[in-house]
């Protein structure tokens, strides 16, 4: 499932494990939007990096789809 545009302060579940990821940080690399996660209620384990995937008009991050609706994105 996918976003219009993926932001900060979303939060995506990962769909292997159903745990709840918040979006810290976006930033551009060689062309590319990374997006950085980090678990819900666990701020001392390590950051994920994942590269947005985008899809004509929309945006979605891979292995998570969006925790919440974000009709307004």
């Amino acid at each position: 499932m996918s976003v219009r545009r993926v932001r900060i302060g979303q939060q995506w579940k990962k769909n292997e494990t159903g745990e709840i990821y918040l979006v810290t940080k976006l930033y551009t690399e060689a062309l590319a939007t990374v997006a950085v996660l980090r678990k819900a209620g666990a701020e001392t384990e390590p950051l994920i990096r994942v590269k947005v995937v985008r899809t004509g008009d929309a945006q979605t991050i891979p292995g998570f789809s969006p925790a919440q609706q974000y009709d307004d994105f």
